[in-house]
């Protein structure tokens, strides 16, 4: 079945807090989904951001970030006082810092009034708290803040090993890991009353996995035997890419390399357990950089940029087969996207997995004609462009007038002629065979480079900080791409 999907990150929902929240926004979001024929919502990964606000170096695998609990449920459900104030809202920026620190204080009585009704021993809370990775978490950014928020293998030795000798915590230590786990389950269950609208409203949501997790993460902390690290904790090698359209001295993530030896050793459950909770919450799961299951670029630590490096061979099929096995009706699609030798795509080919194709990416100008160099298939995923490239209208607008005239001559082409040009790139993506044609919030209002989410190779602001100040434009425009998407038969 072809559908459209819209991607989203929750965090650029509007919000009367500043950033996007679990709650009445969310809810409202979905039904604006359903009115308009979209079947998927895709969002960026919802783990605790970590270094430069990225959701790919997030401190969790498993947890969510508390910056998307809504204070304003909290309220209706007793754990405030009263519904807060309004703080930065109709912004069209995330400024994460100023966010967390006027929720913090809400979220601390919450915690407060949780504790004095005794929600630690009701049932619902006492079966979350019971999964392995909650405590583990809790103390973990417990000591993280005892340690003045540095990374855990600038710790003193008894924290940095922890998860191997369980050490008694202090009692302020302890205290500060039941808020994080109190945190947690709010999230958990905010978000799972969320899919759960989503689901029947006949909406899908596509979470996304990055395929290496942070290095100042609890997975690394509590796993040390799944990196290849020193006696100190840090890593030997990191992970990134070389020289390509982004960089001209490649990406260095900074990312801990994965041991595939010991990982065989114990039959992958790393992967069975990280892709196993983000099957609970999710119905599609996005690896991100999902060439990295066949080769990836592996950087000595000591090198400042990504130029150095080689590609080594890595078990997909092995992983890939133990998920299958472990995880029945598993539903992965991949990001292959940049160069790529060809072992990549026979690898998602073996398991019938979607790739994507980017249309800023697809589309050549050179020559006398544009035209669309990807070759096309149904099982894929069309976007116009994702997270990290330019908004369809940005991209537009860096091309000389001969390009844009030849572009419009290639729309028309393929019977795309009326409406904006924005409107002709939508429905042009959407009049794709592709299975799946997603297209981002940004290009679907229009915008040029005040939507562009994140810029690889960059850390900081701006990055991931754009934010949708109102729904007043985006029902306009999602009504607008309701009447595309049944134009183009995709519902």
């Amino acid at each position: 079945m072809r559908k459209a999907g819209v991607l989203m990150p929750v965090s650029a929902l509007p919000s009367r807090t500043g950033a996007g929240e679990l709650g009445k926004v969310a809810f409202h979001f979905i039904n604006l989904l359903k009115k308009n024929h979209v079947k998927i919502w895709q969002i960026l990964p919802l783990n605790p951001v970590g270094y430069g606000n990225s959701p790919y170096q997030p401190y969790s695998s498993c947890a969510g970030d508390e910056l998307y609990i809504s204070l304003e449920l909290l309220a209706e459900e007793g754990l405030l006082k009263e519904k807060p104030e309004e703080f930065q809202p109709d912004v069209k920026k995330v400024d994460y810092d100023a966010v967390r620190r006027f929720r913090e204080p809400y979220l601390r009585e919450a915690f407060a009034e949780f504790s004095r009704k005794k929600g630690q021993e009701e049932a619902a809370y006492k079966e979350f708290a019971e999964q392995s990775w909650v405590y583990e978490y809790g103390v973990f950014r417990a000591l993280k803040m005892a340690n003045n928020g540095n990374c855990w293998n600038d710790w003193p030795e008894e924290d940095r090993t922890w998860p191997e000798n369980r050490h008694a915590l202090s009692a302020e230590v302890e205290a500060e890991a039941q808020y994080q786990m109190f945190l947690q389950y709010l999230f958990y269950t905010q978000w799972m009353a969320v899919k759960t609208a989503a689901n029947e409203a006949g909406i899908e949501i596509m979470g996304d996995v990055p395929f290496y997790v942070g290095q100042d993460s609890v997975d690394v902390w509590g796993g040390k035997d799944n990196f290849l690290l020193d006696t100190d904790g840090r890593p030997i090698f990191i992970a990134g890419v070389p020289p390509d359209y982004f960089s001209a001295t490649g990406q260095r993530w900074g990312n801990p390399i994965y041991d595939w030896d010991h990982m065989k050793e114990k039959n992958y459950q790393f992967w069975v357990d990280r892709i196993g909770y983000s099957n609970k919450l999710f119905d599609i799961i996005r690896i991100d950089h999902f060439r990295a299951f066949d080769t990836y670029w592996k950087i000595p630590s000591t090198c400042p940029t990504a130029i150095d490096g080689e590609w080594i061979e890595a078990p997909g099929y092995e992983v890939i087969d133990t998920l299958q096995e472990k995880l029945p009706g598993l539903n992965l699609v991949a990001e292959d996207l940049g160069e790529l030798r060809p072992e990549v795509l026979v690898l998602k080919d073996h398991y019938h997995l979607k790739g994507m194709k980017i249309l800023v990416f697809s589309i050549e100008t050179g020559g006398k004609y544009a035209r669309d160099t990807f070759h096309d298939v149904e099982n894929m995923i069309f976007y116009t462009g994702t997270h990290d490239n330019d908004t369809v209208m940005e991209w537009y607008g860096k091309m000389t007038c001969a390009s844009r005239r030849k572009l419009r001559h290639l729309l028309k082409s393929h019977g795309v002629k009326q409406g904006s040009v924005k409107d002709r790139f939508l429905e042009y993506t959407l009049s794709n065979q592709a299975e799946y044609a997603i297209i981002p919030m940004a290009d679907i209002l229009g915008l040029g480079g005040e939507g562009h989410m994140n810029t690889p190779g960059t850390i900081g602001s701006p990055n991931w900080e754009w934010h949708l100040p109102d729904f007043a434009q985006a029902e306009k425009e999602l009504w607008k791409f309701g009447n595309l998407i049944c134009k183009t038969h995709r519902f």
